[in-house]
């Protein structure tokens, strides 16, 4: 047997035991596969760059899909790497112990998969993020019900309304679909009015969106763009349109997603200032 089989029997076997249990301490997955933990953490950090698991204090989540809920499976594309790294960006505005509010949007769920592990209370109308937090002892999760659509796995209509107008969150996390000068859009009607009551139950809306989702708008618009406090986006995002968020009163953070990154830490932040004269954003 070659060292490559084996090395890919190791990883094969690693990745089902975590899928299998959840979450696995590092000295339990060095005496089931007779390694030492050096060679656990190279085989982690293979897994992690696939998105399949995410290591925390003394071991590792499992964060892949599982066989029911593969959402996301057939959906990656050319923009899922800026997606995690505006995850990536988005997960410092979450501090331990918040209760935060995690929608169905795919770049809500590559934060998802970096706040595995971490002790906070969760409200998702998502089967895949809630399968991520699911066997996490440190995470309460709660779990909104009503309408499953099909192809996001996302509960929607008047029984997940429900259940927000009764609870309070300090950040709600959302996605979207497009946005222009009138405010923010998704696609579907009934995920628009459940994001709508996602807003009213928290203090404070984050939207994630990668910079092509800006100057265009979708079927249902969600709000101005003054209404939501805080937007993620990537370093790609055009002037003009940073003006505009500037001027809606909108704090921007921007993760860096070109080869060279701007600044000595790598991002840019822009916090809202008084309004000023800039262009309208292109089409």
């Amino acid at each position: 047997m070659s060292n490559v089989s084996t090395t890919e029997e190791r990883r094969s076997r690693l990745l089902e035991l975590i899928r299998n249990r959840g979450f696995v301490s590092l000295p339990d997955l060095r005496d089931l596969l007779a390694v030492s933990e050096s060679t656990i953490r190279r085989d982690l950090d293979v897994l992690e760059e696939l998105g399949e698991a995410r290591r925390t204090h003394g071991g590792v989540f499992f964060t892949g899909a599982s066989a029911g809920v593969k959402v996301f499976a057939d959906r990656r594309d050319e923009q899922w790497d800026m997606k995690r790294r505006i995850a990536g960006k988005a997960s410092e505005l979450i501090q331990d112990h918040d209760t935060v509010l995690l929608d169905g949007g795919s770049t809500t769920y590559e934060l998802a998969k970096q706040l595995v592990g971490r002790p906070l209370q969760v409200v998702t109308n998502s089967l895949p993020v809630a399968h991520l937090f699911a066997s996490s002892e440190r995470v309460d999760l709660v779990l909104l019900g009503g309408y499953v659509h099909t192809r996001t796995g996302v509960s929607l209509g008047p029984y997940a309304n429900q259940m927000l107008s009764s609870i309070n969150v300090q950040k709600a996390v959302l996605s979207i679909a497009g946005a222009d000068r009138r405010g923010y859009y998704n696609s579907n009607l009934l995920l628009v009015e459940t994001e709508r009551a996602m807003m009213q139950c928290a203090d404070q809306t984050i939207v994630v969106a990668d910079s092509s989702k800006f100057g265009h708008s979708s079927l249902a618009r969600l709000c101005r763009l003054s209404e939501v406090q805080t937007v993620v986006a990537d370093d790609g995002l055009d002037e003009c349109w940073q003006d505009e968020l500037r001027k809606a009163g909108v704090q921007l953070l921007m993760a860096p997603v070109a080869s060279e990154p701007k600044g000595s830490d790598g991002d840019t932040l822009y916090k809202a200032d008084s309004p000023s004269k800039a262009d309208s954003p292109g089409k």
